[in-house]
Parts: C-alpha cells; sequence; structure tokens
C-alpha cells in the first residue's frame, strides 16, 4: 500500500513538471515574458514588403534583442507596410539618424524579425523617428520564382 501511494505519488510530479515545461515553452516561443516593463521609445521604418513579420517579432542588433514590434499597418499614402517598434529607452539618442532596420530571417524558414545598424552621422533618432533606410523581407516564393524562370529562359 505504501509503495503504490509513492508511485502515485512520483507520476504525479512528474506530470506536473511536465505541465509546468509546456507552460514555460509556450510562453518563451509567444514572446510573452514576466519581466517588469522598461522604459521604450518608438520608432517607425516602411516596408515595402514584411513578409510573415507579426506584432510582437523581436527587433534586434548584432544579434541582441533590443525591442518589440508592436504595431503593423498599411500606409495608404504609399501603400507600404508601416511598421512601429518599442525600442529600450537606453538606446534614445544613441542610434544615428542613418540607421538602417532589415526584415531578417531565423534560419531558413524561421520566424521572421527586425535586425537593425547603426551608421555613422552624429544625429540621432528620437522618440517617434522614422528609419528611412530599410530592406524588405526576402520572400522564399519570389525567389524560387526567380531561379525557375532563368532556368527557363538559359
Amino acid at each position: 500500500m505504501k509503495r503504490s501511494k509513492m508511485v502515485e505519488l512520483s507520476v504525479g510530479l512528474f506530470m506536473l513538471a511536465g505541465i509546468l515545461g509546456l507552460l514555460f515553452l509556450g510562453l518563451r516561443v509567444s514572446g510573452l515574458t514576466f519581466d517588469a516593463p522598461r522604459e521604450t521609445f518608438t520608432l517607425e521604418a516602411n516596408f515595402s514588403n514584411i513578409g510573415s513579420l507579426k506584432p510582437r517579432s523581436r527587433v534586434t542588433m548584432a544579434g541582441v534583442t533590443v525591442g518589440r514590434v508592436s504595431d503593423i499597418e498599411l500606409d495608404t499614402d504609399w501603400y507600404d507596410a508601416r511598421v512601429v517598434m518599442e525600442i529600450d529607452g537606453e538606446l534614445e539618442d544613441q542610434l544615428s539618424r542613418d540607421t538602417t532596420a532589415a526584415i531578417l530571417t531565423a534560419g531558413l524558414l524561421g520566424e521572421q524579425y527586425v535586425g537593425l545598424s547603426v551608421g555613422g552621422d552624429p544625429d540621432t533618432l528620437g522618440d517617434g523617428d522614422t528609419i528611412n533606410d530599410t530592406q524588405s523581407a526576402v520572400v522564399l516564393e519570389e525567389l524560387i520564382q526567380q531561379v525557375v524562370s532563368n532556368m527557363a529562359t538559359d
């Protein structure tokens, strides 16, 4: 009888650990965190094609996450996608005016995120400014279509 209760208890603890592990992984994959909110500032960038970029996608510099995409909307003046990013407040007045923003992919078919590269301009970007130098997402279907059409012409 005592052995049966120990087995039931160990199975229950194992199941609880498994459920907590799945919950943790789900939160990590979704980008949700329990971190305290930090001081942020807003930057915008317009892209002709954002691929599968989504709100809450990462914004990185040199591989380090420095912010998140907060909103994506259609700019009806130019018919581009306007991406609004919340950047860590420590970087305010440190990003140069000629900073570039590119939509990159983690791995061959992985998630898409925004990568920032700082330029050398002494003037800096502030809250609400727009990054003018952008590079749109590389869409795998378009690359395949170009390869097929090049093979057909050869």
